[in-house]
């Protein structure tokens, strides 16, 4: 095993004035929290303020982690796969009030006729886990895949709850995507050519033969046992949940199998095919332009006032309450989006959006300030939500944010 000891010249790139204390709390996840490799940019007012990278992209053989280091970000994916969805509603390809069987007619089976693009993008269609087994083959067509997601019965009554849609909400986004494009891109080319393209990105919603594996940050993650020794980082009843294989939680996140286990996000098969939900891969200062864009009002991209106030505006709350079905914590979903609640404080108000990804990677939207910030490691950590090395980052960066707005009073 090579040495993982990280050295102060291992820690590269640059901030902006007013955020050298962004800087400092990226030197300190070395130090004190056991960061490995890791990457942290935000925007500000349209601004590149903070570019960060440092420590190991490979802990196997000692490899730094460099400047054009990509990395593969999980559940953060579903953020940007959802910007297409925003991009869509955007061009008048898509109402979030219609069915989606309207768009997708396969999609009514088993009751699902009425359920609405607003409510199967905002986790509370009751599809979050996939009867039919799919493995590897099956997942790499997604003929096959949109097939057993036609076949897929809700796990509750549409609308009246909500729950993590974990692997399946890219999947979904993904065939809607494919009907009410002219093209029928998939949501991973669509990316490209109308967000990554425009925006500069370097971002892949599965992974282009042409990158080379030596780019991309090798993701040291752990046994799913483990979790059992980090109750304190997870709410208790989903870690429960994960080890009964009839729970909605266990379900959700046991098929695809091959799906189950973070190292096998490492595998170049796994990294190419699209996974909206769950294998983004890219640079982390794309992450953050994505969402700065967004932040200043996605005018880039042709977002519209319309389709902005519907991602800026507060989440509704299903008649059942907020409970997550899947995570067993409060959560608050829009449009494939996060939105603050009181379990996951994020931005300046309730006009913020973005997904977090296992092991602590977070991106956001905050239309408030301005802001679009992007973090992301390749040490997995035990949290779902607020994992100290990045919340310590997000802090600093409204700390900085504040001291300056004081300075121009």
């Amino acid at each position: 095993m090579a040495t993982t000891r990280i050295t102060p010249d291992m820690i590269h790139g640059e901030v902006a004035p007013g955020f050298e204390e962004v800087q400092t709390a990226f030197h300190e996840n070395f130090i004190k929290r056991k960061e490995l490799g890791a990457a942290c940019a935000v925007y500000y007012q349209g601004q590149k303020v903070v570019d960060l990278w440092g420590g190991i992209r490979d802990h196997r053989v000692g490899l730094p982690w460099e400047e054009d280091t990509m990395i593969l970000v999980f559940s953060t994916t579903k953020g940007m796969a959802s910007m297409c969805m925003a991009l869509a509603h955007s061009r008048g390809m898509l109402d979030f009030e219609k069915p989606v069987a309207d768009y997708w007619p396969e999609f009514a089976e088993n009751g699902k006729e009425n359920i609405t693009v607003r409510q199967l993008i905002s986790h509370k269609a009751g599809l979050c886990a996939i009867d039919e087994p799919l493995d590897f083959e099956a997942l790499a067509d997604p003929d096959k895949v949109a097939a057993a997601l036609a076949k897929q019965a809700p796990l509750w009554e549409p609308g009246q709850a909500h729950g993590y849609h974990g692997l399946t909400l890219g999947w979904y986004e993904g065939e809607l995507i494919r009907r009410v494009d002219s093209q029928h891109r998939t949501i991973g080319q669509f990316f490209q050519d109308e967000i990554a393209k425009p925006l500069e990105l370097e971002f892949y919603i599965g992974l282009p033969k042409e990158v080379p594996s030596s780019r991309i940050a090798y993701i040291k993650g752990y046994p799913r046992w483990k979790m059992l020794f980090n109750l304190d980082k997870m709410p208790r009843n989903f870690v429960k949940g994960m080890f009964n294989p009839k729970s909605i939680t266990a379900r959700t996140f046991s098929n695809p199998k091959v799906l189950g286990i973070i190292p096998n996000y490492n595998r170049r098969e796994m990294q190419e095919i699209e996974l909206p939900a769950a294998n983004g891969i890219g640079q982390v200062r794309s992450i953050a332009r994505a969402y700065g864009a967004f932040a200043m009002g996605g005018k880039e991209l042709g977002i519209t006032d319309a389709t902005m106030k519907e991602l800026i505006e507060p989440a509704s709350t299903p008649p059942d309450g907020l409970m997550d079905l899947v995570l067993r914590m409060p959560t608050t979903f829009s449009l494939g989006y996060c939105k603050p609640s009181s379990a996951m404080q994020f931005g300046s108000s309730n006009k913020a959006f973005g997904t977090p990804g296992a092991g602590g990677s977070f991106g956001f939207a905050d239309p408030g300030e301005g802001i679009g910030f992007a973090y992301a490691m390749n040490r997995s950590g035990f949290y779902l939500i607020d994992d100290p090395r990045e919340k310590s980052l997000r802090d600093a960066v409204y700390a900085c944010v504040k001291q300056l707005k004081n300075q121009t009073v």
